[in-house]
């Protein structure tokens, strides 16, 4: 039997996962520590990864043999593992606390320098002893609010963003020390964590919950 390979560079489909489907998803953050027990009892951590990752099981926002299609329509699109896409993280995709309104000085993204313009979007957690600083790379297209120095700033005119990269870049610099702030509505970038797709059609009406695991692409 003779096999044809298809050469197709991996890239990242601009598109949201069924979000009715990820409501009922399963996962959160992963990290890698490297935890050594010494003769005494002391221990030695050493973390491996700079940044958490996501992962999550898709499988039990699975409802019905319509999401079971619509799911399988995305995952051929998505050629399996070869393209990301976005995941909408029902407790984390915002720049706000649940339930509370996005501000435009929710995250500190930045302080000006009279000559930067640009500016990533960044979520800080955490404050008291080590905050960590996760970069936004794909925040929700016209949810974006920025304010320097507390003042917030017209988009269009004031400021753009790229909503591909998170970047967002004002039509005038900051001037030195003014602190530029973001809020904002975000996706996580994320890709299927398997090539095959396994659905046991039988056993589906009875409880049976499908495997489809997703994991987040760092930037």
């Amino acid at each position: 039997m003779l096999l044809s390979w298809i050469k197709t560079m991996s890239g990242f489909h601009e598109i949201l996962f069924p979000p009715d489907i990820a409501l009922g998803a399963r996962g959160g953050p992963e990290r890698r520590t490297d935890v050594v027990v010494l003769g005494s009892g002391r221990e030695s951590r050493n973390a491996r990864w700079a940044h958490s990752r996501r992962k999550w099981q898709a499988g039990y926002g699975v409802k019905s043999f319509a999401d079971l299609a619509n799911v399988l329509a995305f995952f051929e699109e998505r050629r399996g593992r070869l393209h990301g896409f976005r995941w909408r993280d029902r407790l984390d995709c915002a720049s706000a606390a649940p339930g509370n309104t996005v501000r435009a000085t929710d995250q500190d993204i930045g302080a000006g320098d009279g000559a930067r313009n640009a500016f990533q979007l960044v979520k800080t957690y955490g404050g008291a002893f080590s905050p960590y600083r996760r970069e936004i790379s794909k925040p929700v297209a016209g949810s974006v609010r920025i304010a320097v120095d507390g003042v917030e700033v017209a988009p269009g005119a004031g400021f753009a963003v790229d909503a591909t990269t998170g970047v967002v870049t004002l039509a005038v610099a900051p001037p030195a020390g003014a602190g530029v702030t973001a809020g904002f509505l975000f996706d996580t970038p994320v890709r299927f964590d398997a090539d095959f797709l396994e659905i046991d059609h039988a056993r589906f009406g009875a409880g049976e919950i499908p495997e489809i695991p997703v994991v987040e692409i760092i930037p």
